[in-house]
């Protein structure tokens, strides 16, 4: 209890004029806002369930203290004075706080109901969302998501219409008004199916580009060519992390890249490298959860990988929603356990890599030893 007094007392703002704050009714800021949005003392006492006295007493004991009329007879009712239109907004917000302060609830994930609604790619939802299902379905049983697609370049004017809660993604520019905290690190990587032709050899950045390319536009479309997708609200949403290689500039080197397939949805990767000779570049957490589910493998890259932000977007009012930043919290630790699981997982993709260099090898010793053996002994350890 002594530490909880230490915490809050160290993040107290300093208070300025308090002895005058301390003379103040806070219930005469009640009928001031009232004042304010009717202009009227009798409207005013009907909207309070007290008296057209009460109020008028309850205006003159706040005229004093404030020092200005805040409020004199008009034409149309009771008008403001430019005091009283400078205070409004403040008091406004005071009051919504401390509505807020008494009536919120704290979230408690286990007895909470309630739905999430998250806007992202197919990429996000497949690295993060089973591990977040698993977790939630312990912790909060009753909570449920509802996950919708990053490509609608509407998504931030959801966020302000409290039609999403959260939004995750890579992006640029962003209005005022957005919240944003970065949840994890991305870089690109390159898969092919296994057994291609680049996976023989050290792959160059001429030999990258011998092959045709197979590209996720998130948006569907080629009209927006360039590294991002502009709304009519003016936020720069990237889209194309996996355009990255095709992008790629030598000036020693005259390269030119062929997009052979462009499809609207990573999903759609696996099961056509896995019938081509296609090369896919993906975002890493996906390139290895793909290879660790399908037969692909990751090429080791010829230049240094793009590395951007995925971050997690919400709207400023989400800073009172202790249910949104519970979820943020949930978000931000599994993060961390997924990034433990993928660096063990390329550990034990770079001892296999190993193993395979050696292999053929010694494919070979046993090929040439064979070969000085009788054809009678050699058919019987070949098993045939």
């Amino acid at each position: 209890m002594k530490s909880e007094t230490t915490e809050y007392q160290k993040n107290a703002k300093p208070q300025a004029s308090t002895m005058h704050i301390r003379m103040v009714d806070l219930n005469l800021f009640r009928v001031f806002d009232t004042m304010m949005l009717h202009r009227s003392v009798r409207k005013a006492s009907q909207m309070l369930s007290v008296t057209p006295s009460a109020v008028s007493h309850a205006l003159n004991r706040l005229r004093q203290t404030v020092g200005d009329q805040l409020f004199i007879p008009g034409e149309f009712g009771m008008q403001p004075t430019r005091r009283a239109l400078e205070l409004a907004a403040d008091v406004r917000e005071g009051l919504e706080n401390f509505e807020f302060a008494l009536s919120v609830r704290p979230f408690v994930p286990a007895e909470a109901v309630r739905t999430f609604r998250i806007a992202a790619s197919d990429n996000t939802s497949v690295v993060i969302l089973p591990s977040l299902v698993k977790r939630l379905a312990k912790s909060a049983p009753h909570v449920d998501l509802r996950v919708f697609p990053l490509n609608r370049p509407d998504v931030v004017r959801q966020l302000e219409r409290g039609q999403v809660d959260l939004v995750i993604g890579w992006f640029g520019e962003l209005p005022g008004g957005m919240r944003r905290a970065t949840l994890f690190r991305e870089e690109d990587a390159i898969v092919v199916r296994a057994g291609h032709p680049l996976t023989q050899d050290k792959v160059t950045k001429e030999r990258l580009f011998e092959f045709s390319h197979l590209v996720v536009e998130l948006t569907g479309t080629e009209e927006h060519a360039a590294d991002g997708l502009m709304d009519s609200k003016g936020v720069a949403r990237r889209v194309s992390i996996e355009r990255a290689l095709l992008e790629f500039q030598d000036e020693k080197i005259d390269l030119v890249g062929r997009v052979a397939v462009c499809v609207p949805h990573f999903a759609a990767v696996p099961p056509l490298l896995q019938a081509t000779d296609m090369v896919a570049t993906l975002p890493r957490r996906l390139a290895l959860w793909t290879a660790a589910h399908f037969p692909l493998v990751l090429l080791d890259l010829p230049y240094t990988p793009k590395t951007v932000d995925i971050e997690m977007v919400c709207d400023q009012s989400a800073d009172r929603d202790k249910g949104l930043q519970w979820l943020i919290d949930e978000l931000r630790i599994l993060v961390a356990a997924n990034k433990l699981q993928l660096q063990s997982v390329a550990r034990k993709r770079a001892r296999r890599r190993r193993d395979h260099s050696c292999r053929p090898r010694i494919e070979c010793r046993k090929q040439n030893d064979l070969g000085n053996l009788p054809s009678r002994r050699r058919s019987r350890c070949r098993g045939t």
